[in-house]
């Protein structure tokens, strides 16, 4: 048996169902920690990348990693030339 304490610093309940592959803008957004506008316009400038499904637009999960990914790099980048 788990202690209260225990409960509140463990880091995530594993959960028994697989993380989607594809987001919702709204989302993404979320998972990303920013506004779902500012993600429509990462979409639509294609910084985010997205796809087409039927009439809906999904934002792969492995895309918000590479965002990131890149946003790293960029930064690195700035820091090292600076």
């Amino acid at each position: 048996m788990t202690s209260a304490l225990e409960a509140v610093d463990s880091p995530r309940q594993v959960s028994d169902e697989p993380a989607p592959l594809l987001l919702t803008v709204e989302a993404a957004a979320a998972r990303l920690g920013i506004g779902r506008t500012f993600a429509y316009a990462l979409v639509k400038s294609g910084e985010l990348e997205s796809v087409p499904v039927g009439r809906l637009r999904r934002i792969p999960a492995e895309c918000i990693t590479e965002y990131v990914r890149r946003l790293r790099d960029s930064a690195r980048r700035d820091q090292t030339a600076a």
